[in-house]
C-alpha cells in the first residue's frame, strides 16, 4: 500500500511515506494543537465555567479575557493546523501558553505536594511551546524545500491595506 501522494517520499520506508503525505500534515499539526482549539470550544460551549475559571485566576474584566483566550486559541490553532502564517499562529499559541505558567501554574507559590504537580504542569507547557517552535521549523523547511521562501502572505496583504510590517 503506497501512502505517497505527494511523490516527495523517501524511500526508507513506509513510513517516510506517509509522514510526507499532505494529510499526515494537517493530522500531525490539529493533534499537535489539540489542547487549544479543544480547550476554546469547551470555552464556547459553557461560557459561564469559562468565565468562572477567568474570575478564579483574578483575570477583570472576565468578558475581555474570555474572548481574548478563545479568539488566539482559534485562531492560533487554525493558522498553524492550515499551515498559513504558521510562525504568526505558533508565536500566538506560544506565548498564551508561557503566560498561564505565572497566571495558572506558579508553582513556586505553592505549597507541597500542589507544588510538585503545578512544576510538572509548566514543564509540559514548555515541552508544548518546543513543539510549537518544531511546527515553525517544519513549516519553514518544507517552504525552502519546495522551493518558496518563507510565509509572507500575512505581510503582503498588510502592507496592501496600509499596516506596518516587520
Amino acid at each position: 500500500m503506497n501512502f505517497d501522494i505527494s511523490n516527495e517520499a523517501t524511500t526508507s520506508g513506509r513510513s517516510d511515506a506517509a509522514a510526507s503525505t499532505v494529510w499526515f500534515g494537517y493530522l500531525a499539526r490539529t493533534v499537535l494543537t489539540f489542547m487549544f482549539w479543544s480547550s476554546a470550544l469547551a470555552k464556547l460551549g459553557d461560557a459561564e465555567a469559562a468565565l468562572a475559571e477567568m474570575r478564579h485566576f483574578g483575570l477583570e474584566p472576565g468578558f475581555f479575557y474570555y474572548f481574548l483566550t478563545v479568539i488566539t486559541l482559534l485562531i492560533g490553532s487554525l493558522l498553524v493546523i492550515l499551515d498559513k502564517g504558521t510562525w504568526l499562529g505558533a508565536g500566538a499559541l506560544a506565548v498564551f501558553t508561557l503566560l498561564t505558567i505565572p497566571i495558572a501554574h506558579d508553582f513556586w507559590a505553592m505549597e507541597e505536594p500542589r507544588k510538585t504537580a503545578e512544576f510538572h504542569v509548566a514543564m509540559e507547557h514548555i515541552t508544548v511551546v518546543g513543539g510549537l517552535l518544531v511546527a515553525v521549523h517544519a513549516s519553514a523547511a518544507l517552504r525552502r524545500r519546495s522551493g518558496g521562501g518563507p510565509d509572507t502572505r500575512l505581510f503582503e496583504i498588510a502592507s496592501r491595506k496600509g499596516w506596518p510590517g516587520p
